[in-house]
């Protein structure tokens, strides 16, 4: 509720006597003291020098009646601005219509709110461990106030041991150098200090940062290591299966329910079987970030498994028509059946090599812990070709196999440019194919990205890397018509 106070309503002025006689008998007063004065002045045997020390009298009195109101005055000084008042009238802007327009016009009082970041500032990305004591976080700041470097965001992991890693978001100029930023923190007591340029994305607060990635996590299983490598920043994170391609158990996957913590890797147990490890060797973990990576896998672990159900129809330039969606385990029988129809050339070309155990290695390929997969099915369908966008620690992998005589008509690059959005999607920085020199329908499909690609040949393998710099790739094929979009339960 506002309190409103009513303005006094205008009442007439009326005539008081009494005032007038006051203003008379003061009159009278000062005409009888001026003539003593001159009286005294005209008279006396002193007269010109009492008219002088009057004088000066009157001028010291002036000058120090001068002084004193500046000195307490608390106007604010010339040539400056007051505040705006935020509870001024809407109406009073509406004054200054009548001002003279050759007028300077008053500068603009400074607002609350910071103005936005101009070329001449870098965004920095810092934590620092300070002493688990009061004054320690105050002086911190205060350094880096006097370096003209704006806190945009700080947040605070204690340590078990004593001390507290400080995380900021700082806004700098752009000429200030890296190493005067490190020394200002070092010489304020922080220590084990670890900078790297930020950007735009940054600027989101923690809380929702954590909230978005969890809502990921839970649309799609595959989203798990993404967010986690999100969470935590630059990380290298391996999904270690309960047990090998040839069947035997896996040691490393050996992980407790709580986790383990260890400096500079975390241990997780994967809930679909094996561990995740997370390794970032320029910088250890905080028990806090352990707790928010534990409960993403918790998160993940309820839900169990789950991949979006979205189709995509495309027709094909002979007019038929197949359908793009993401796979999973559920379509381990399909893909099985759809190896035994390609041929060993076919397979050769994919796996570099006779494929043992290919019931097992599907299905590796199709758990949403390593990667996303791809399928396209025909009208009736039959699975005719697969996908891969695998997730191979820092660098993310592309595989395609497409059965024989679905091969040259478009499916393979469609694939591809799909997998390349969600590696884009996902912050991928580059993807790399593992393929031979002689596969000519792969290499074509990689340089049909438009994207700049690097070559690698070593014992007859090919690899190309597509760096993904470029603007996000738009997933469509040129003669294709309008897709329908149909989302399955």
């Amino acid at each position: 509720m506002t309190e409103r106070i009513a303005a006094p309503a205008h009442r007439p002025h009326r005539h008081h006597w009494r005032r007038d006689l006051v203003e008379l008998a003061a009159l009278f007063c000062a005409v009888a003291v001026a003539d003593g004065i001159a009286n005294l002045v005209a008279h006396g045997p002193n007269g010109p020098v009492l008219l002088v020390a009057s004088a000066v009298a009157l001028l010291v009195t002036a000058a120090f009646h001068t002084w004193w109101a500046r000195r307490h005055s608390h106007a604010p000084p010339p040539g400056s601005t007051a505040p705006s008042d935020p509870q001024a009238p809407a109406g009073a802007g509406s004054a200054m219509a009548g001002a003279d327009p050759a007028a300077p016009a008053p500068a603009p009082a400074r607002s609350s709110v910071s103005a936005p970041a101009s070329a001449s500032t870098a965004l920095w990305r810092m934590r620092t461990t300070v002493r688990d004591e009061p004054g320690s976080l105050a002086a911190l700041c205060t350094a880096l106030a006097r370096a003209d470097v704006d806190i945009l965001t700080l947040q605070t992991h204690p340590l078990p041991e004593g001390g507290t890693v400080d995380e900021f978001l700082l806004r700098a100029p752009q000429q200030l150098p890296l190493a005067e930023l490190t020394r200002a923190v070092s010489g304020a007591g922080g220590r084990s200090t670890w900078i790297e340029r930020a950007d735009a994305h940054d600027l989101v607060d923690t809380p929702t940062r954590v909230l978005g990635l969890a809502t990921r996590t839970a649309l799609d299983a595959a989203e798990l290591p993404l967010a986690l490598r999100q969470l935590l920043g630059r990380c290298t994170i391996h999904s270690i299966p309960a047990t090998t391609l040839s069947g035997r158990p896996n040691a490393a996957a050996d992980a407790p329910v709580e986790g383990v913590l260890e400096a500079t890797v975390m241990r997780l147990r994967d809930p679909s079987g094996g561990a995740i490890t997370v390794e970032r060797p320029y910088l250890p973990f905080t028990p806090t970030e352990f707790a928010r990576a534990r409960a993403l896998v918790e998160l993940d672990a309820r839900l169990g498994p789950r991949v979006p159900r979205s189709q995509d129809v495309l027709t094909l330039p002979e007019g038929n028509e197949i359908t793009v969606r993401r796979a999973d385990g559920s379509d381990l029988a399909a893909a099985r059946a759809m190896h035994d129809r390609c041929s060993e050339r076919t397979l050769g070309l994919r796996y570099h090599g006779p494929v043992a155990d290919a019931d097992r290695y599907l299905g590796h390929l199709l758990s949403p812990r390593f990667g996303r997969t791809l399928a396209a099915t025909t009208a009736s369908g039959r699975l005719v070709a697969l996908g891969h966008l695998l997730w191979d620690g820092d660098e993310t992998e592309v595989a395609l196999l497409i059965e024989d005589d679905w091969q040259r008509r478009g499916i393979g690059s469609e694939l591809l440019r799909r997998l390349i959005a969600m590696a884009v999607e996902a912050g991928c920085d580059s993807v790399y194919a593992v393929t031979q020199s002689a596969n000519t329908g792969m290499v074509a499909a990689m340089r049909g990205l438009g994207l700049p690609l690097d070559y690698q040949i070593e014992e007859g393998t090919l690899v190309i890397t597509a760096r993904l710099e470029a603007a996000p790739v738009v997933s469509r094929l040129p003669y294709e018509l309008p897709r329908a979009h149909r989302p399955q339960g």
